[in-house]
Formats: structure tokens, sequence, C-alpha cells
């Protein structure tokens, strides 16, 4: 079957062209109500991009997004946030109903303020259609509150000072975002920690069928894709359970099989190194002596 070209929204106006919405108050910036969307039919947006920060709080969607494979009902109140060229796909029957708001804010907007760099540190921008943001009623009524106070200094009170206001006001739904995050790890316990233990299985049966040795070091993005979920959300999942992420769960471990390696065989420190997946001796050292404050040699020798 032949592929889709993406229809790619290069600015705000564009996208409000597309939409039959009215000509946006602002060129970067913009506040939509969901149930004002009317998209042209003749445009043919089974794949979208957006090259302007996305966020959506989404109710009563009846049509279905794809991410990867499989297909995500979304439901009630909740969130999904996209960075600029990321794709979208929209597949199956197109939503006949849907409410909410949409956020969309071009990196220009940005420039100039410390949020153009913390944006970017919100893994949730790079999470999977299916680990959207799901809202408490009270949640719902401060991003509400929070989107609806942006319409209002978009449309209504564009002076000296609005930009500043915006910016303000986005840092905070942003932070309120990661916040809600937060909480959906901890009340989806159960799920997280099963997602934990399938990644500690996955991570000694790496090392334990000699996967590094042949493969070399793992990386979490094939954690990821054997969790079937986003490396940023692995990332966060794990950060707000042990305190540690990804690459620090993967450091670790190799420390311990190395100091297993040092003090119950007679290889070698090279031979080590690549057994656990180094290509080149130097960055085991280099790891190993950042993790222990002790060289391999040192190490082993302690020991003896």
């Amino acid at each position: 079957m032949k592929k889709s070209t993406p229809y790619i929204f290069d600015s705000v106006s564009d996208y409000h062209a597309v939409m039959n919405l009215k000509k946006p108050a602002h060129p970067l910036i913009s506040v939509v109500k969901l149930e004002d969307i009317s998209p042209n039919a003749s445009e043919g947006l089974a794949t979208i991009v957006f090259n302007f920060y996305t966020i959506f709080l989404k109710r009563n969607f009846d049509g279905r997004v794809k991410y990867g494979h499989k297909y995500y009902d979304f439901d009630n109140g909740t969130m999904s946030f996209y960075a600029p060229k990321q794709l979208i796909s929209l597949e199956g029957v197109q939503p006949t109903k849907v409410e909410g708001w949409m956020l969309v804010i071009h990196p220009d907007f940005l420039h100039g303020y410390p949020l153009a760099k913390k944006i970017k540190d919100y893994g949730f921008f790079d999470y999977a259609t299916n680990e959207a943001l799901h809202l408490s009623e009270a949640e719902d009524e401060i991003i509400v509150g929070l989107m609806q106070n942006l319409q209002r200094e978009i449309v209504e009170r564009i002076d000296s000072h609005t930009q500043d206001v915006l910016i303000g006001h986005i840092d905070l739904l942003l932070s309120y975002c990661n916040r809600f995050y937060a909480r959906q790890f901890i009340t989806r316990k159960k799920v997280s920690n099963d997602l934990l233990v399938r990644f500690e299985t996955l991570l000694k049966e790496y090392f334990k069928e000699g996967k590094a040795e042949t493969a070399g070091l793992t990386t979490v993005q094939y954690f990821a894709d054997r969790l079937f979920v986003s490396a940023n959300y692995l990332n966060d999942m794990l950060k707000n359970l042990t305190g540690q992420t990804t690459q620090q769960h993967l450091h670790n471990y190799l420390i311990e099989q190395a100091k297993e390696l040092l003090t119950t065989t007679n290889l070698s420190v090279n031979e080590i190194a690549y057994r656990l997946g180094f290509e080149y001796p130097q960055s085991f050292n280099k790891l190993f002596k950042k993790k222990t404050l002790l060289t391999p040699l040192e190490f082993r020798q302690s020991y003896n």
C-alpha cells in the first residue's frame, strides 16, 4: 500500500486556514477550542507534521491515533504533547466529535527566554501516543483554566507585556503537566512496577545470554523497543520509581557485572571489557573509575 505524504503545517496561520478557523490573533501562538475545528476534507490529513509545539487536551475523541503498529483510543480528559517535526497518523474513521483545547507554540515565540531550552527537557514531548497524560477532574480544571487565560491574553490583551505573561503561563502549564505525570506514575504504580520488573529481566538476560559480547553495549532504545514504550517514558518512569535514569541503571548493572568478573575470574581487564560489550577497553576503564573511584586493576588488587 502506498504511504500517504504527510501534510506539513509550517505556521500557526497555515493550521488555522486548513482547519477553517479565524485568522490567529498572534502569528506564533494560538489557543483553539477543538469543537471549533472543521478541517478541509480535500486536504487529506491522514498523516500530519506540526513544525511547532502542540499540546492537546482532548475529550470525547472517537477517532483512533496510530503510533508504530498499534492503535489507541483517547479517553476523556487526556493530554498529549508533540515537539516540532513529529509525525502523527490519524487512521480509520475520522473523528465525528472531539472536545477540548489545543495550544500551538512556534519555537520562535520562545526565543530569548529560558523556556526555549527548558521546554526541550520535558520528556513527555517525545512520549508515545499510548503514554498520554490522564487527568483527574481537579487537574483538568487547572489545565482548562490556564488554556482559557492564555486564549484571553492572546485575543484581548496584546501589548508590551503580553509575551512575558504568555511565557509565564506556558511555563506554569508545563510545570503542572510534569507534576501530573509524576502523579500518574504513582497512581499507576502496578503498571509501572511491572514495567520495571520486565526491564530488569531483559537487562539480566542481555548479559546472561552473552548478547553484550556479540552485539556490543546495550542502549536505552534497545529496552524501550522491547517494552513497547518510548525511551523518554521509560527513562521518566524509572526515575520516578527508583530515582535513577535508564542510563544510570545500565551503568550500575555493568559495574556490578565487572566487579563480579574482576573478583571471580582470571580474565584480563581487556577481556572483561570486551565481554561486557565495550569496543574500547579505555572506555570501560573510564566508566569503572568514575563509578568506583578505582581503576579495574586497583579494584582487583584490593581483593587480593
